[in-house]
């Protein structure tokens, strides 16, 4: 994976590295969490609310491809996290993402191939994930193409969020928002790998919550986490850790999941508004506080193979 910008040199970083990296700071943080996380069902808006999503879609197919059977991870109105399966198998990819800043826009360039290693999609039957989750969608590089507001402006009104991608991380990857096809809470009824991510019909990986293999650094000890993407409104996304090294809550953030103050911003101190992951829905992102691009349609590369429209957003 390639992270570029006009302030520094190229970094390269190892997959391996990122993995056990990841993986280990995900660990610390989920371990407190993972049990009895509250599900985000009903919890669609048509406006702003503290653990919403102000979901630009409204309808709902109850019976639209997805997780098939209810596992018993899920109790109630709550589910623990460490006790769903995850898709087998860890393949690794030629994960490509570029971010440049020119002037006052911020491109993003990628093949959405994450730079960690993934489960094998389709699902096999032999795979315990089958059970519950027959995903018969394959990985496939994307084209992406973002040109990003570098400098983005908090709307006077938030905005809805669509499905499909919402955002890219600096992993390669894309962010969708919380809930599945059906409206549903999506980390907790769809089975993913062990990153947490897992692709839709046209074969973009992608994560709908925290993933545990995308790294949630933090500069020094105790301190804010690490920039970790972008929304596609401009705005940054960082981890789960706020200022003081604190595991931010739902409740700690406003109603598009975010806030406002001092971060890390194109290599200088900079008070602006942020997104923050975290352990509880809606995860992300629940509005966007500036003005989002366009993406349109999703693209493959020339060559590629395109797999039919079957399934799931």
């Amino acid at each position: 994976m390639i992270v570029k910008d006009q302030l520094g040199p190229s970094l390269s970083k190892q997959p391996a590295l990122a993995i056990l990296l990841g993986s280990l700071i995900a660990v610390a943080g989920l371990a407190a969490s993972a049990h009895g996380r509250p599900l985000g069902d009903g919890k669609i808006s048509t406006s702003p609310g503290v653990g919403y999503l102000m979901s630009c879609q409204t309808q709902f197919n109850a019976n639209a491809p997805g997780a098939f059977n209810t596992g018993p991870w899920i109790s109630g109105s709550t589910y623990d996290a460490d006790a769903k399966p995850t898709v087998d198998g860890s393949i690794g990819w030629p994960s490509e993402i570029m971010v440049t800043r020119q002037g006052d826009k911020r491109m993003v360039r990628a093949n959405n191939l994450p730079g960690h290693g993934t489960g094998v999609f389709p699902i096999a039957g032999s795979d315990d994930a089958y059970q519950y989750d027959r995903n018969p969608n394959s990985i496939q590089s994307q084209d992406i193409a973002l040109t990003l507001p570098a400098d983005p402006q908090s709307g006077t009104t938030a905005s809805c969020v669509p499905m499909g991608m919402i955002g890219f991380a600096l992993s390669g990857t894309a962010i969708y928002n919380a809930v599945d096809a059906r409206g549903k809470d999506a980390p907790a009824y769809e089975i993913q790998d062990g990153c947490g991510g897992h692709p839709q019909r046209q074969g973009q990986y992608h994560y709908h919550d925290r993933s545990p293999c995308l790294i949630d650094s933090q500069s020094q000890p105790n301190g804010h986490s690490d920039l970790v993407g972008y929304a596609l409104d401009g705005f940054g996304v960082f981890g789960i850790h706020g200022d003081g090294g604190q595991e931010l809550t739902t409740a700690d953030l406003d109603d598009c999941h975010g806030h406002n103050h001092a971060v890390d911003w194109d290599g200088e101190r900079k008070t602006i508004f942020h997104y923050h992951m975290t352990d509880e829905y809606p995860y992300t992102i629940g509005c966007y506080r500036g003005t989002p691009i366009e993406t349109g349609a999703l693209r493959n590369p020339p060559g590629q193979r395109r797999p039919p429209p079957r399934r799931r957003n």
